[in-house]
């Protein structure tokens, strides 16, 4: 282990506490970016799966951004010395819906921290651990999966994209453009350049365009399993990244229910047919 990464071990168990109140606006506004019926706007109002990411958002002054738009390293995530970080998968337990009215409580802990060298350079994976709460009462569990990455390299070979399976039995298709990454971006608090700041996704960060969101694409898988299952109770969802999603490319989210009725394999796929995204659903 590189002395850099003991010091980063300086962060494990670091704990944060944060509270919010769940309130219409948010969900107003995120029904309206993804085109679906708004879907609470009342006190006692229930927040759709995952929507819980509209709340308790890092809020930083500009004094504090970093050249890609995130915060400074430091403060609770630990100081990777990485330029490129991206949201790389996660895994939720839903014990009980979140609703509108409600002041809830997340406490956040940084469960580990990898450090690798890959085919790309240097990788540090970071999971945070997180448990919302209402009153004492366990709403939602939560591992989000923090990827920081070296920058792009001049000639670099890219890895091998996979082909999305086939098999689906519903999908969808969106055109992600920069209106709905913008709308999605200030919903979210989030700053990162690469969502809205194109000569610098671009000449900065190497990407061919404008990079769709991770949760946004995650958001819209279970969106999917909404719209076609909707009397169904989702009891837990996994999903992880596998390649950058364009703006301007369309991409199909995709589903396919299991014998048993109770399992959901989903993916997501590019314009040219490649997976950039593989989750999984239980529902009741």
């Amino acid at each position: 282990m590189s002395a850099s990464s003991e010091k980063l071990d300086d962060w494990l168990d670091k704990e944060e506490v944060v509270k919010d109140d769940i309130a219409a606006f948010p969900l107003t506004a995120m029904a309206a970016t993804l085109d679906c019926e708004s879907s609470g706007s009342a006190n006692g109002d229930t927040l759709p799966p995952l929507w819980h990411w509209l709340y308790f958002l890092p809020v930083s002054p500009m004094s504090d951004a970093g050249p890609d738009g995130h915060p400074k390293r430091g403060g609770f995530l630990p100081p990777v010395p990485l330029p490129r970080r991206m949201w790389a998968g996660g895994r939720l337990t839903f014990h009980a819906p979140l609703k509108v009215g409600e002041q809830a409580t997340r406490t956040s802990t940084i469960a580990n921290i990898e450090d690798k060298t890959g085919r790309s350079g240097r990788l540090v994976f970071v999971t945070v651990q997180h448990t919302i709460e209402v009153g004492g009462e366990l709403k939602l569990e939560e591992e989000h999966d923090i990827v920081y990455r070296d920058a792009s390299q001049e000639g670099a070979r890219p890895q091998q994209p996979q082909r999305a399976p086939d098999g689906e039995t519903w999908q969808r298709t969106i055109d992600a453009d920069a209106v709905m990454l913008f709308r999605y971006s200030a919903l979210t608090f989030n700053s990162h350049r690469i969502h809205y700041d194109y000569p610098y996704a671009t000449q900065v960060e190497g990407y061919p365009g404008l990079v769709v969101h991770g949760p946004l694409i995650a958001t819209l898988l279970v969106e999917l399993v909404r719209r076609e299952l909707p009397g169904a109770t989702l009891q837990s969802f996994a999903f992880r990244a596998l390649r950058p999603t364009f703006a301007g490319q369309p991409f199909t989210v995709c589903g396919r229910l299991s014998a048993d009725g109770t399992t959901i394999d989903l993916w997501a796929k590019d314009h040219e047919g490649y997976l950039t995204m593989r989750a999984t659903a239980a529902i009741a």
